[in-house]
């Protein structure tokens, strides 16, 4: 634990513990293995519908309705990456090893999605195209969604983005370089929310150095290890806290009709692939994304415009 929270090198414990190096890395492997096995069935998983409809009620009062967190990626230096891989994970813009960490946050700095583990040498995209995001909501295991905004019915939860992702009905981006008052004020609500995910990032870092300083594991799973538990004990100490958390609702606000359902679970077993291509270009589809953004234009600038 001591060197997750602080970075300690290994063979800085010997004296402190009387282990060795070795000894000390095998322990800490050790350790995040055992917290995988035990809490990361409950603290590293997908929303469920009671999670689906808290994150609704909190966002659409922030002016973003039927949103369910904000997703971007982060690298972390991998200081032993071997010579042989140096080139597939390093990129331009690092110079240096790293592996991307894809996530989803919520405004409690929440972690609901990680995908850890891609070389560095890819963009956001290519983490997405690799990404098991959508898997349940292709599946029909997802909970759905339903709202109505600025009077146009939507069955399709969203993520806030930057602008490397595509314009997708499971994406809402900024609009870059806005000249008018309502498309200026929805690019500075849509770029404010859209910050928990990096402030999630910054608050994991914080909270365990060896995150934040360069990897010095040889294994590759054993960084992803590193990673996961980490993200584990960062949402249990989220859930420890979140009844200190104050979390703004207007109450004087008209309640929305934003609500989750339960999945749609094929009762026979057999996946349907018609039905996953159906799904997949309703996730994908380009018209809804740009008539989403019109609404929520409209939608934000009705309810805060001074």
């Amino acid at each position: 634990m001591r060197m997750l929270a602080y970075g300690t090198p290994a063979d800085a414990l010997d004296e402190y513990l009387k282990i060795g190096k070795s000894t000390a890395l095998e322990c800490m492997d050790k350790f995040a293995r055992g917290v995988i096995a035990v809490f990361g069935g409950e603290y590293l998983r997908l929303p469920t519908r009671e999670d689906i409809e808290c994150l609704l009620q909190v966002n659409e009062s922030r002016g973003f309705p039927e949103m369910l967190g904000s997703i971007d990626c982060m690298h972390w230096q991998w200081e032993k990456c071997p010579l042989a891989w140096r080139g597939q994970f390093t990129r331009g813009d690092y110079g240096v090893p790293t592996m991307i960490l894809e996530a989803v946050a919520s405004q409690d700095l929440r972690i609901w999605h990680a995908f850890f583990g891609i070389a560095g040498s890819n963009n956001d995209l290519n983490v997405l195209n690799q990404s098991p995001l959508f898997f349940d909501a292709l599946k029909g295991e997802a909970p759905q969604v339903q709202f109505s905004v600025n009077g146009n019915e939507y069955s399709t939860g969203y993520y806030l983005a930057d602008g490397i992702y595509p314009e997708w009905a499971a994406f809402m981006k900024t609009i870059p370089l806005p000249q008018i008052d309502k498309h200026k004020l929805f690019a500075k609500y849509q770029e404010g929310a859209r910050k928990d995910v990096e402030r999630a990032f910054g608050v994991l870092q914080s909270r365990f150095t060896i995150v934040r300083r360069p990897a010095r594991l040889w294994q590759r799973k054993s960084v992803g290890r590193i990673m996961r538990a980490c993200m584990i004990l960062h949402n249990m100490i989220v859930e420890d806290e979140r009844e200190q958390v104050n979390i703004h609702i207007d109450l004087n606000e008209i309640p929305g009709a934003s609500f989750a359902l339960p999945p749609e679970v094929n009762v026979g077993g057999n996946l349907c692939f018609a039905y996953v291509l159906r799904r997949k270009a309703t996730i994908r589809a380009r018209p809804q994304h740009n008539q989403l953004k019109n609404d929520l234009v409209e939608h934000i600038w009705h309810r805060h415009h001074n």
